[in-house]
Order: C-alpha cells, then structure tokens, then sequence
C-alpha cells in the first residue's frame, strides 16, 4: 500500500511506494517514456511513467495533461542525483484531479506587467515559490528574535488620527464622516506599551503615500518596530546589529537551496558579522563630496555604458538567430525569454547611464542638512561589504520625536542602517525625545498641532523615562537577503502606484 507524503519528504522514503499529490510543473515525452514533473508546494520530483500495454490508456490521458493539472501520482521513489531534489518516482498510477488548458504563463517570455496582472498564478513559479519561502523564515525569525528576548508584542492600531511621520505622505480615509488616516507607523502606540512591559514590538502593514516609482517603494508594506527602555542610542544600535546578524544566519541556515536557486551568492550573507560600519551623518558629507564617490560613480557609469553595448549586440544576434529558417519551436520560445530579459536589463542599464551623472552632480554639491537621497545611499552601501550605520542626521531633517543631541543639538540621535551592495536603508531608529518641554517645542517647530498628540504627550508627563527604538522594512530587507532589483517581489500582493490588481 501507498504511503502518502510530499516531495521534501522523499529521501526518508527510498524504495518505498508513495503517494504526491500536486501540480504538473512541466512535462515532455521521449517514446514509451513521459517524464512529468510535479510540484506539491515543498519542492519538485520528476516522475517517470512508461508505457505498457496495461497502462496505455493512462499514459495517454497524463501525455496530454496542461501545466498545473491537479493530480495525485503514485510510484516508487529511486535516488538520481540528476533529478530535481536529488530523488525521482518511478510511476504506476496516475489520478487526474483537474485537468488544466490553457494556462495563461507559460514557458514563451512574459513580460513584468504581464506577470504583475496574473500575480496570483506567478506565485506557483520556482523563484516566486522561493523567495515567499525566504520571507516565511525571515518572519518567524522576526518573532523569535523579540519573543526569545522577552519582548512583548502590542498590536497596534491601522487607523490613526494624525501623522507619526511626514503629513505628505498619509493616506486619508472617511471614518464616519471624520478624517482618519491609514497607519505610517505603530512606533507612537507602541512607545505607550513601553511604559507598561519595558520591552515591546509591533509588527504589521504599514502604507506610505509618496507618490514614487522607485524599485525602493510600495504603498503598503510590512515594518517591525522594537521599542525599550531605559535605553539611549547606543542601546538601539547594538539591539539593531544583533537583529540584522540573527536574521541572516536564520536565513542562510534554512534556506541556503531557495537563495542559490535565486543566484544568491551566499558568500555575500555569510560577511554579515558583528561589529557594522559606523559613519555619522557629517563624515557620509564629507564620503559623497569626496574622490572615493566620484570614482566609484564613474566606474558604475563606465561599466553601464559596456554593459548597454553588449546587450545591444546580444539582442541583435539573437533576433536573427531566432529569425532564421528552421528554428524549431522550443529554440524560438528560449531565445524569446532571452530577448526579453535582455531588454528589460538594457532599458534599466540605459536608465543609469541617464541618471549616473546626475547623482555624480548631487553628491559632489551635497550640502549639509539636506537628508540623503536614494542614490546617495546606494553609492555609500556599495563602498562597504557590511551594513553601515548612518549616525546624527540633522534634527530639522527627522521626525519630531527624535531626541537632540547634547554636545550639538543640531542633530538628532538617530541612525538609519544602510544594507551593503547599494540596498540602502533597511533601518530607520532614534532615541525618542523624553523631555516634554523640548517636544513640545519641536512639534512647534513642525508646525504640529499638539491637540490629537495629548495622549503621546502623556507619556513625557507620568513616568518618562530614556528610551528608543527602530524600524526595520520587512520587503527591503528581503530584497537585500535575496539579492532582488525591485520590491515588487518581496510581498505575495505588492501595491505601488498604478497597482491594485489582483
């Protein structure tokens, strides 16, 4: 009798009959042979069935199966090293359970906006299906990492009254018959936790309104924010490190297949160890405007101009390869996939050799007090093969609740963590002001009406204490750990501007 199991539970079954059941991935027939690759949701098996004159009926019906049939196959499971997952079955039934036509992605070349309209089926690709694993982990290991060290979770709330970060960037929605806005942050609530539980997180969607098309942005997007007591910048700067550390050794030790499947190169995550960079706000002035940028910039702008000119002679020669007489079918449909993601490559490769010397022009004029750009960001990531805090911004350029600094109160005690590999920031943090006179103060400055802040206000006026936290993207980190262009493919759903669909 068949043992049912799924494909990552192969190798504890060899020799043994079992039963999949799932999805056909891919299929192609050599004479009495078919080879039917099948997905369950934890991985692949190719599936051989060969034609006998009892099985002949059913090896019919299995050859004409469309992509992403349902089915259930039974077999016996043989090692081959060759196959993907390392082990293949040996088949002697097979169950239709839906018989599919016409699935809309198939093996011809799709391009992003295609695939973005038929989302909820790209998930069932390989690199979809590998980078929502990545992220699962990555999520759990957020939740560890906080409920291991005695945090508390506070759920906090998705409508707000005001802004907890720039008003431009607010979503405003009808709240019975009063304007309410979508949540930019939970960091103000969970700062009303803290005084209760000393250590608190939250952990949820947040939406941003900023009218960007960046690969950097989506609307709505998923933040974790620790917040403790007791605490000054230093204290969050070494709970961030060991966040960031804790979370790439997770990864890297569940999920090594899925980065390698993605062509991550897991070198690049093993260099990820204590103790980061540290560079404060005015020494970062002093990088962009200095040689070690510009050359940088030109090396990139060099490079990109090399690359534009082999892309563009790629794409040529496989067009009148693919153009040519006699090609056959599938030769066509791979140079098609070819042409298509190299010009997607040659339009992003072109946009840099546009935008390089314009970011060679705001680096080289940064002024002090302006907040860093994305670009700027990315040229100082790339300097450095590990993370790098960004430390002291100007106060005027953050957010009222940073804390100024005490020998120079021009700046905040604050931090962003820049990713490497030109990832950019991943963290935004500061010491919050606990002094309610000099809040008060700063939301003056901002032109804040204090009146819908009375309750945070609250909280410098019974039991304030010195405290501080952070807020770490959940989509730019995956990026960052999965190697990714665009955010776009780090969330099931992602919605960007012009993107609400699925």
């Amino acid at each position: 009798m068949a043992t049912e199991t799924t494909i990552c539970e192969l190798s504890n079954h060899v020799g043994q009959t079992v039963t999949l059941r799932g999805w056909l991935y891919n299929s192609r027939s050599s004479g009495k042979l078919l080879f039917l690759i099948v997905r369950d949701g934890t991985g692949l098996c190719q599936c051989v069935l060969e034609k006998t004159d009892a099985n002949a009926e059913m090896f019919q019906q299995a050859r004409r199966l469309g992509q992403e049939s349902s089915l259930a196959v039974t077999g016996c499971v043989r090692v081959d090293e060759r196959a993907p997952g390392g082990h293949e079955l040996a088949l002697s039934d097979v169950q239709v359970i839906q018989a599919v036509e016409g699935y809309p992605i198939t093996k011809k070349a799709h391009g992003v906006d295609f695939l973005m309209k038929h989302r909820h089926l790209w998930l069932r690709s390989r690199r979809q299906w590998a980078i929502m694993r990545i992220r699962s982990t990555l999520v759990d290991a957020i939740r560890r990492f906080f409920n291991d060290r005695g945090f508390v979770l506070i759920d906090t709330p998705i409508f707000a009254p005001s802004a907890g970060e720039g008003a431009q960037t607010l979503f405003e929605v009808d709240y019975y018959g009063e304007p309410v806005y979508l949540a930019q942050t939970g960091q103000l609530y969970v700062e009303a936790a803290l005084m209760a539980h000393r250590k608190v997180y939250c952990f949820g969607p947040t939406f941003r309104a900023e009218k960007s098309k960046t690969r950097r942005h989506l609307t709505e997007f998923w933040m974790v924010e620790p917040e403790i007591a007791f605490a000054e910048l230093d204290d969050v700067i070494a709970l961030a490190e060991d966040f960031v550390c804790a979370l790439v050794e997770r990864v890297l030790a569940e999920r090594r297949p899925e980065l390698e499947l993605l062509g991550r190169d897991p070198a690049a995550l093993e260099r990820i160890t204590k103790p980061f960079y540290r560079l404060t706000y005015g020494e970062v002035v002093e990088l962009l405007r200095g040689e070690r940028v510009r050359a940088r910039f030109e090396a990139d702008l060099a490079a990109a101009r090399t690359r534009v000119a082999e892309l563009q002679r790629t794409i040529k020669e496989k067009e009148a390869e693919r153009a040519a007489p006699g090609v056959k079918k599938w030769k066509a449909e791979k140079l098609a996939r070819e042409i298509l993601a190299a010009r997607e490559e040659l339009a992003e490769q072109e946009e840099a050799v546009r935008n390089i010397p314009h970011h060679m022009e705001l680096a080289a004029n940064f002024e002090w007090g302006s907040d860093l750009g994305g670009s700027d960001e990315t040229v100082i990531a790339r300097l450095h093969d590990r993370p790098v805090f960004v430390t002291h911004y100007p106060a005027a350029c953050k957010a009222f609740y940073m804390k100024r600094n005490a020998d120079d109160p021009r700046v905040a005690n604050c931090f962003d963590l820049l990713a490497p590999e030109g990832y950019g920031e991943i963290i935004g943090a500061s010491q919050r002001e606990d002094d309610l006179a000099a809040l008060l103060e700063r939301m003056e400055e901002e032109g804040l009406d204090p009146t819908p802040y009375q309750w945070y206000l609250d909280l410098r006026r019974y039991g304030t204490v010195p405290h501080g936290g952070f807020g770490l993207g959940v989509e730019r980190t995956i990026a960052w750990i999965c190697g990714l262009k665009h955010l776009r493919e780090t969330i099931p759903f992602p919605r960007m501007m012009g993107r609400l669909y699925p």
